[in-house]
């Protein structure tokens, strides 16, 4: 058990990647941050244009510690003992999209999802979790959605992150307005040299989104923005929050790669969140995306594939 926390630690510390210093006159430096978050904000604009008309297959994985069962017979050396911790592990498949809630002051996406099946035990097929799943959507406020998580609950699994898979819509226009952001080195993104952008917002309006009891909260969000060197395609970003309640600090870190979909947008493909309790590692959920299917919300479902193209015409 306790290897499998300390494995569980050194994950949180490679995450990242490593940033390399660049050397730049000033001026170059602001002019070239200001044409990468044009190229940014431009891809974040066409991102929320197109990614409420998508939808997708999300599976979750979690790794939690947990503390000891309440309820176990201990006899003998035994007894002098301080019982172990427990990793748990579970397994959660749900079609995912995004959308704007219908009555809310802002355009802001955020996540919807329906389960389909726990750690291989089908709850519902994926055709009924998708006409849930374009009601929900129609739902007036974050009550619904509330919900939703508490199903996450009602199956066992703890430390849920949400709204990170949408990140991206924090580097609109109007979001990069609200934010304070420099250059912070270069590194590797894959197979791709990457800028790094630190960015920092000085609101909490498009923040992380938190249920605290009966109170929904938004912290505002800090992280590295990392954009591909050639053109400034976003490729992934890491982003970071940190609250304290009467006993514990408490920090959420989650790293968000995106690709481009077949259909031409960028849309997520992973998330590795990380909740941390007076800095230790205690809950890892690694969410994966296939890849998003456009389709039409209203009285019936209707995929739009990618068409295959014709076979090559033989020689003769």
């Amino acid at each position: 058990m306790q290897k499998s926390a300390k494995y569980l630690t050194l994950r949180s510390l490679v995450w990242l990647g490593t940033i390399l210093p660049l050397t730049v006159s000033p001026a170059r430096a602001e002019a070239d941050l200001s044409q990468l978050l044009s190229r940014v904000a431009e891809e974040a604009e066409v991102f929320q244009q197109n990614l409420p008309n998508a939808i997708t297959r999300e599976v979750l994985e979690q790794r939690t510690i947990l503390p000891p069962s309440r309820f176990r017979l201990r006899v003998g050396a035994a007894a002098l003992t301080a019982p172990a911790e427990r990793l748990v592990v579970r397994e959660v498949v749900s079609e995912y999209t995004v959308a704007p809630l219908t009555q809310a002051e802002n355009s802001n996406l955020v996540e919807w999802r329906q389960i389909v099946s726990v750690d291989g035990r089908t709850i519902q097929t994926p055709e009924a979790a998708r006409r849930t799943l374009t009601l929900n959507v129609k739902s007036p406020d974050d009550r619904l959605r509330k919900r939703i998580l508490q199903d996450f609950e009602k199956y066992g699994l703890v430390d849920i992150a949400t709204d990170y898979g949408p990140i991206l819509l924090a580097f609109t226009k109007r979001g990069l307005s609200q934010m304070s952001t420099a250059e912070a080195g270069t590194a590797w993104v894959g197979a791709e040299e990457a800028i790094a952008i630190h960015w920092q917002q000085r609101s909490p309006e498009g923040g992380e989104l938190a249920f605290r009891g009966r109170q929904v909260a938004r912290t505002p969000l800090e992280g590295i923005l990392w954009v591909r060197k050639g053109d400034g395609l976003p490729l992934r970003v890491n982003v970071w929050a940190e609250y304290s309640d009467p006993k514990h600090v408490i920090r959420d870190e989650a790293s968000v790669d995106y690709v481009v979909s077949p259909h031409g947008f960028l849309a997520p493909a992973s998330v590795v969140h990380h909740h941390l309790v007076d800095g230790r590692l205690m809950t890892e959920n690694l969410y994966r995306y296939e890849p998003f299917k456009l389709f039409r919300a209203e009285t019936q479902l209707k995929f739009t594939d990618i068409p295959e193209l014709p076979p090559p015409a033989k020689k003769k």
